[in-house]
């Protein structure tokens, strides 16, 4: 196009300004992704526990091992179990305490007491305690759709670690009961050894070399082959005998299982659900003072920027994408720091420098909110998010904006004067703006006019040329 007037001129320049501005947004956005974000824990950086055709079992990095804020997180590991239909994962015990909870699919699981055994009929939004020591084993009922688990494990041997102990046999994974002898596996089950190797063992010993070589070349890689297995539907149905389903009127259980969504939301309205069952409310978790909850927010919705007073949770995304922004300090970006460096800053007043850490969330990513850090998650398409609270005991969520459970707005007049730069009648007027509670449109209302009124005045000037 020719430029013949200034005014066009004026608009090429405008429209170079534009284009400039969006680029160089782009690039900060693409820097902010790119930086060390010590909150974050992506997808891949879980560890490949065991990994065969039926399924596998992740397990995340240490907390601990990624920042010196998560010091208080050494003892709690997360873990994923996914199976594909009509599998089971072998009887087995752990030296963990695990909260269990279904992401999706519809499981079966049977947990043995010495005396009898309970299966449950799970699926998504269950929730159930397993203690440590205790043998189960979960089985994929449903036909078409793979079963997804998150396991939040608390080890009592060493911090950190969790070990399995197998109860059944296979050509690629020993059962637990090999490592006694022959005589005192003769003498507990009042039989030869024969019969209990041929009933209960592998035959390690008949075993060709090259089979034993290749079966400890797959256990390093963790590509145990009888770890999940697949069952028949008539062995489902067996399984199903007797199977309870999860209470729709009590949360209150000492050993079944609980559903998030059975419960009326702590937090609703049109853009976002917020399910939460707390250890004042379930002794399941107050023994381990655990509390899990499940947020639901809508396409193009916001949780408002909040914090919890004594909880550091761990939150899964489940499905959907957004973006979760975090405030806390600059050092905290720091894996660690040199003793010396400690030593000089003890007793100094340390930098309280505010920083913004920011991340999209896709489905699988982890992040860790602890406590007293404000949060606000944002969702682009639907976000569904799975969490686990640590030290939840008397915990409080305060919320930073809104109409309701504000806490800003429970500041007196006098206070909000010293406080902020505005007076407190802007301060109030300001805090009332917002008419929504908890979730809110993620874009402002008034910028959302002012951006459709720009489009409409660019439109008319484009009509025009």
């Amino acid at each position: 196009m020719a430029i013949k007037t200034p005014f066009q001129l004026l608009m090429l320049l405008g429209v170079v300004f534009l284009a400039s501005s969006v680029s160089v947004s782009s690039r900060r956005s693409d820097q902010d992704q790119h930086q060390e974000n010590p909150f974050l824990f992506k997808s891949n950086r879980a560890h490949k526990l065991f990994e065969n055709e039926n399924g596998h079992i992740h397990l995340l990095q240490r907390f601990d091992k990624r920042s010196k804020i998560f010091e208080n997180l050494q003892n709690y590991r997360l873990l994923e179990y996914n199976s594909k239909p009509h599998t089971i994962f072998l009887p087995q015990h752990n030296d963990a305490d695990f909260i269990l909870a279904v992401l999706s699919g519809k499981a079966i699981l049977t947990v043995l007491n010495p005396n009898d055994r309970n299966s449950f009929n799970l699926e998504r939004g269950d929730t159930i305690k397993l203690p440590a020591g205790t043998i189960a084993y979960l089985a994929n009922r449903h036909d078409k759709e793979d079963l997804r688990v998150l396991d939040l494990a608390i080890p009592v041997n060493r911090p950190g670690q969790v070990q399995s102990f197998l109860l059944s046999g296979s050509e690629n994974q020993e059962s637990f009961l090999s490592g006694f002898s022959k005589n005192i596996l003769e003498a507990s089950f009042n039989a030869d050894y024969e019969e209990i190797e041929r009933v209960l063992l592998e035959e390690h010993q008949k075993e060709p070399q090259h089979r034993r070589d290749l079966r400890d070349r797959r256990r390093q890689q963790g590509q145990e082959a009888n770890l999940i297995v697949k069952v028949s539907r008539d062995q489902i149905q067996e399984l199903s005998k007797n199977a309870k389903s999860s209470s729709k009127k009590s949360a209150s259980s000492e050993y079944e299982p609980f559903n998030l969504g059975n419960r009326d939301p702590i937090y609703s309205n049109k853009f976002g659900n917020f399910f939460e069952i707390t250890p004042e409310k379930n002794p399941q978790l107050q023994d381990l003072d655990i509390l899990v909850n499940a947020v639901e927010i809508k396409e193009g919705s916001l949780l408002l920027p909040h914090y919890n007073s004594r909880a550091t949770i761990i939150v899964t995304a489940v499905e959907g994408k957004g973006e979760f922004e975090l405030v806390g300090h600059r050092n905290e970006n720091q894996q660690e720091q040199r003793e010396d460096e400690e030593e000089e800053e003890e007793g100094q007043e340390r930098s309280a420098q505010v920083q913004r850490y920011r991340a999209r969330l896709s489905p699988g990513d982890i992040f860790v909110i602890p406590a007293g850090h404000p949060v606000a998650v944002s969702a682009s398409s639907n976000l569904y998010l799975v969490g686990f609270g640590i030290n939840a005991e008397n915990n409080q969520r305060n919320f930073l904006a809104g109409e309701e459970d504000n806490v800003i707005s429970q500041i007196h007049r006098p206070v909000k004067e010293l406080a902020f730069p505005g007076s407190a009648q802007q301060v109030d007027r300001l805090l009332k703006n917002q008419k929504q509670s908890y979730f809110a449109n993620a874009q402002p209302q008034q910028r959302e006019e002012e951006s459709q009124r720009k489009r409409g005045h660019i439109s008319s000037i484009s009509g025009g040329f």
